[in-house]
């Protein structure tokens, strides 16, 4: 079971990990904080380079705990945090599912990251190192 949390947890926590380097550094395609910052200004959120900011850092900081397994609950509540506010904003208004652009992709990470949170990131985290 362990093993399997493991590679759930490496696969989310590094996926938000590059989300975050688009956003703060447009990296792997992405268009960095001036143009994340300029998307979110035309849909509405504001001020959009800091609302980049700040979303880019949830997800660094979200991903790296979640693929580290470490303060779970922190973790989760970071990345289903961003991805509530991606289907409030975004994909809510296009449905469920995602050929339509719609929130299945952003319900389903929250889900798992709520999920893992509640039961905990298993025997292979960095927090084993404390105890």
């Amino acid at each position: 079971m362990s093993l399997g949390l493991l590679i759930i947890r490496l696969v989310v926590g590094l996926t938000f990990i590059g989300h975050s380097f688009q956003k703060l550094f447009g990296w792997f395609g992405g268009h960095g904080l001036k143009g994340t910052g300029s998307w979110m200004e035309s849909i509405g959120i504001r001020p959009g380079i800091w609302m980049a900011f700040l979303a880019g850092l949830s997800e660094l900081i979200g991903g790296f705990l979640f693929a580290a397994g470490l303060l779970m609950p922190i973790a989760s509540v970071l990345i289903a945090g961003t991805m509530l506010m991606a289907i409030f904003k975004v994909h809510g208004q296009n449905g469920y599912w995602i050929t339509s652009n719609g929130f299945e992709y952003n319900f389903l990470l929250i889900a798992v990251a709520i999920g893992i949170g509640l039961i905990g990131g298993g025997d292979y985290t960095f927090e084993l190192l404390w105890k």
